[in-house]
C-alpha cells in the first residue's frame, strides 16, 4: 500500500533512476542531456556575484555548482526560487514574453525547480514544483502546482519500461467493452492502423507483430524527461505529470493531464482549455480540448475539438472530428465525426466516418443480451435521428438515416443511403433505399465538399476518402440492387401463389431485373419485403423499390462516368479505347474502409502478410504502404468504375464500346442535371416551409436571416459545377 515516508534530503533530486536501470556506465542525466538543447555558447557556473545577488533575492539551491547559466543572465529576474539538483538555465534578459493580453517578465520567481533544463527567454512564475522537464525556448510557465516527470514515463504510448510488470502497459479497449479488440496506443496511430490491429483480431500473428512493433518503436529504458516545446503557454493547471507537449501549445486552467503526449507545431497549434482532465492517451497536431473534457485511454486525431464536457474513454478518434457534451466509450471511430449533444451516448462501435450524432440518440444499449460482447459496426455516413435507440449487435451499410425511434430489434440494414423507419402503428420496420438521392440531394452533394472544407490538416498522415460515390459505398450500392431485384421477385411470385423457394438466385434475380426494367406497374403494385435485415419476425417492408432501384442505377452511372472523366483528364495520353483495351478480368468486389482510406481487401491481406512475414518492421514502413496504395488508388478506383458501368448492362460484359460510353455520357448529363434541380429543390423546401417562415414577422425578416435562395452558396457552386460539367461531356460526346 502507498503510504508517505521519510527519505535523506538529498533524494529530492538524486537517484531519479534507480542504480540497477543505469546500463553502459549511463549517468541518471543520460537521457537528459539527449533530449536537452545545448546554447550556441554552452553552459557556465555561476560567478560568486552571481550567487550572492541571487542568494539576496530569497533563492536557494541544494549546490550552487549545480546551476548553470548562459552568459546572457540577468540574477535580478530570478527572485524567491529553490532549485534542487543540476538545473540549466537559458538566457535570461529584462524583457517581457506576451501572449494575447497576458504579459509576464522573463525570468523565474516563485518557484520549486528539480533537475530541469530551462531555455531561452522563458517566463516561469508561481510554479509550484517543477521536476525533471525540458522547457523550450519562450515558453510561459504561470502558476502550475505540478509539472513533473517520472523516470518510467511513457507519454501515453502503449509501452512498458525496463522492469516493469506487463499488467502497467495501457491498452485502449476499442469496439467492445470485454477488451478483446485491445491495441496499444502510440504517438502517430492513425485510424488506419487502429482498425488494422482491433478488425483483424483472428489474426494471432498480426496481433503478435503489431505488439511487438510497437514496444520497439520506443526506448524501452528508463530516464527521459517530460518536455515542453518552445512558445508554449500553460497557465493556472493543477497537475502536469509525464507530459509531453509539443512546440506553440496553450495550456489553461487544466485540472490534470497525465501520461500524454500532446501534438502541437506552429502552423498546427493545440489548445486544452479550463477544467480538462486527460489520462493515458495522445492527442493529434491541431486540436481543441476545451471546458470540463475527460479523456482517458484514448488516442485523438488530427484537428480534433473535444469540448462542453465531453467524456472520452477507451476510444480513438479520427481526424476532423468534433465531440461536444457526449458520452463515447469503447469505440473506434474513422475521420470527420460529429457529435454535439448533451444527452447523445455512443458506446462500443466502430462508426466509419462522415458521421453525425443527433441529440438523444443512444448507441449501443446492453440491456439485450447477457454480456458486453455486443458491437455496432456503421460504414461510413451515418445519422442516427433525434433520439434514436438502437441494439447491439447492429449493422449498417452507408449513408444509413434512422428515423427519430426506439428500435427494439438487432438491425442489419444492407442498402446504402436509406432511410430507416421503426412504423409501431403497423409494427413494421420500413427501409426506402437510396432516399438522400430522391429526397435530400442537397445534404448528399454537399457532403463531398463539406468535409474537404472541414479538413483543416497541414500533414495529411491519414488518408481519406471523401467522396461520397466510391468504391466502397458502390460495391453496396450493386449488392443493393440485386437485392432488390430478388425481393421484387419473390413479392411478384407470391403474388400469383407461387413459392419462391422453388426459384435458384438468379432466376430469382433475372425475374426481379425485367420487372424494374419492364413492368413498373405491376412492381408499383407489389408488396416487397426485405429479408435478413431485423431480428424478429415482423415484416421489413421496403418503401419505393422500383424507384430506388433506378436511383441506384443512376447513382452507378454518375460514379462511373466521372471517376473515367477524372481518369482521361490526368492521363490525356489514354482514350476510352486505350482504357477499354486495358480492362481484363472482372470488377474488385471487396474494398476495406481502413480508417478513412478505401483500399481492395486483396491489399489489406498482403499487407498483414508482409506484417507477419518481416517485410514491414515499423509503423513507418507501414504508413508508407499506405501511402503507396493511396498513390495507385485512383487506377484501382478507375478500373472498379469501369467494370460497375459494366455491370448495368450485364455481369460478365468486359468492353464498353464508343456506342456505350457516348450513351453513358449523355445519361451523365441528364443525372448531373438532376442533381442541380434536385439541389435547389431540396433547399426550397426549408424556404416554403410555413413553420420555418412563421417564425419571421415578414419576407424581408426572413431573407436577413437565412438569405436568398438564389444566393446559398452551395446551391449557386452545384450550378457552375453543373455548367461546367455539360460542357465538358458534351466536348467528349463530339
Amino acid at each position: 500500500m502507498d503510504q508517505v515516508t521519510i527519505i535523506d534530503y538529498d533524494r529530492i533530486y538524486k537517484n531519479f533512476i534507480d542504480e540497477k536501470y543505469l546500463h553502459d556506465g549511463h549517468d541518471e542525466y543520460y537521457y537528459r542531456n539527449q533530449q536537452a538543447k545545448r546554447p550556441e555558447g554552452g553552459w557556465r557556473h555561476l560567478h560568486s556575484d552571481e550567487i550572492e545577488r541571487l542568494v539576496k533575492n530569497s533563492n536557494s539551491a541544494t549546490n550552487w555548482d549545480d546551476i548553470w547559466v548562459t552568459d546572457e543572465f540577468d540574477t535580478n529576474m530570478i527572485r524567491n526560487n529553490h532549485f534542487f539538483g543540476m538545473v540549466r538555465i537559458g538566457r535570461v534578459s529584462r524583457k517581457v514574453l506576451q501572449y494575447h493580453d497576458l504579459r509576464v517578465p522573463i525570468g523565474i520567481t516563485s518557484s520549486s525547480i528539480s533537475s530541469c533544463d530551462i531555455g531561452d527567454d522563458c517566463a516561469i512564475h508561481d510554479v509550484h514544483y517543477m521536476a525533471n522537464c525540458i522547457i523550450g525556448d519562450r515558453c510561459i510557465l504561470f502558476n502550475i502546482h505540478e509539472l513533473s516527470t517520472t523516470d518510467h514515463s511513457k507519454f501515453g504510448n502503449g509501452i512498458i519500461k525496463e522492469g516493469e510488470p506487463e499488467d502497467v502497459r495501457v491498452w485502449l479497449e476499442v469496439m467492445n467493452e470485454i477488451g478483446t479488440r485491445k491495441i496499444m496506443p502510440f504517438d502517430g496511430m492513425t485510424t488506419a492502423d487502429a482498425y488494422l490491429w482491433a478488425k483483424y483480431i483472428d489474426d494471432a500473428k498480426l496481433q503478435a507483430r503489431l505488439k511487438e512493433i510497437t514496444q520497439n518503436s520506443f526506448d524501452y529504458h528508463r530516464g527521459y524527461y517530460g518536455t515542453i516545446g518552445e512558445s508554449c503557454v500553460i497557465k493556472n493547471c493543477w497537475i502536469l505529470k509525464d507530459a509531453q507537449v509539443g512546440p506553440y501549445c496553450y495550456i489553461k486552467g487544466a485540472s490534470k493531464l497525465k501520461n500524454v503526449t500532446i501534438n502541437s507545431s506552429k502552423e498546427e497549434p493545440s489548445q486544452i482549455g479550463e477544467g480538462v482532465i486527460m489520462v493515458n492517451g495522445i492527442t493529434g497536431y491541431g486540436c481543441r480540448i476545451f471546458y470540463s473534457v475527460v479523456a482517458t485511454r484514448f488516442v485523438l486525431g488530427d484537428n480534433c475539438n473535444l469540448k462542453y464536457g465531453a467524456r472520452l474513454i477507451n476510444s480513438v478518434l479520427g481526424d476532423n472530428s468534433t465531440i461536444s457534451c457526449c458520452e463515447v466509450l469503447n469505440n473506434l471511430i474513422f475521420p470527420s465525426h460529429e457529435q454535439h449533444h448533451n444527452n447523445s451516448f455512443l458506446i462500443s462501435a466502430c462508426v466509419m466516418g462522415q458521421s453525425n450524432m443527433a441529440a438523444g440518440a443512444t448507441i449501443g444499449s446492453n440491456h439485450n443480451s447477457r454480456a458486453t460482447d455486443g458491437e455496432i459496426v456503421a460504414s461510413r455516413g451515418f445519422w442516427p435521428g433525434l433520439c434514436s435507440s438502437i441494439k447491439h449487435s447492429s449493422r449498417f451499410a452507408s449513408f444509413t438515416l434512422l428515423s427519430k425511434a426506439d428500435y427494439p430489434n438487432e438491425l442489419n440494414i444492407m442498402l446504402p443511403f436509406c432511410l430507416v423507419n421503426n412504423n409501431t402503428a403497423k409494427n413494421e420496420l420500413e427501409v426506402m433505399p437510396a432516399y438522400w438521392w430522391m429526397y435530400n440531394m442537397y445534404a448528399i452533394a454537399r457532403n463531398t465538399s463539406k468535409y474537404q472544407k472541414r479538413d483543416k490538416r497541414k500533414r495529411k498522415i491519414q488518408n481519406i476518402e471523401f467522396e461520397t460515390l466510391a468504391p466502397d459505398t458502390m460495391e453496396e450500392t450493386i449488392e443493393a440492387r440485386k437485392l432488390l431485384e430478388v425481393w421484387v421477385a419473390k413479392a411478384y411470385l407470391r403474388s400469383k401463389g407461387q413459392d419462391p423457394k422453388n426459384y435458384e438466385y438468379y432466376d430469382l434475380r433475372e425475374c426481379g431485373k425485367q420487372l424494374l426494367d419492364f413492368e413498373p406497374n405491376t412492381v408499383n403494385q407489389l408488396e416487397v419485403f426485405g429479408e435478413g435485415m431485423e431480428k424478429g419476425k415482423r415484416k421489413v417492408r421496403i418503401l419505393k423499390p422500383l424507384q430506388a432501384y433506378h436511383a441506384y442505377g443512376d447513382m452507378i452511372t454518375y460514379y462511373a462516368v466521372n471517376t473515367i472523366i477524372h481518369y482521361l483528364e490526368n492521363h490525356p495520353e489514354e482514350t476510352i479505347e486505350t482504357l477499354s483495351a486495358q480492362m481484363k478480368g472482372k470488377r474488385l468486389r471487396k474494398w476495406i474502409n481502413l480508417g478513412g482510406q478505401t483500399m481492395p481487401e486483396e491489399d489489406v491481406d498482403q499487407l498483414r502478410a508482409d506484417i507477419n512475414n518481416g517485410v514491414l518492421n515499423d509503423w513507418n514502413q507501414i504508413h508508407q504502404r499506405y501511402n503507396e496504395l493511396w498513390e495507385r488508388y485512383h487506377v484501382e478506383k478507375t478500373r472498379h468504375a469501369y467494370f460497375s458501368l459494366m455491370f448495368l448492362y450485364k455481369d460478365e460484359t468486359d468492353v464498353l464500346t464508343g456506342a456505350m460510353w457516348k450513351e453513358n455520357l449523355e445519361k451523365a448529363i441528364r443525372i448531373q442535371q438532376f442533381i442541380c434541380d434536385q439541389v435547389y429543390e431540396s433547399r426550397k423546401k426549408d424556404y416554403d416551409n410555413p413553420f420555418r417562415n412563421a417564425t419571421f414577422r415578414n419576407e424581408e425578416e426572413k431573407i436577413a436571416v437565412i438569405g436568398k435562395l438564389d444566393e446559398v452558396s452551395f446551391v449557386k457552386q452545384i450550378q457552375s459545377e453543373t455548367e461546367a460539367f455539360i460542357k465538358k461531356v458534351t466536348q467528349l460526346i463530339n
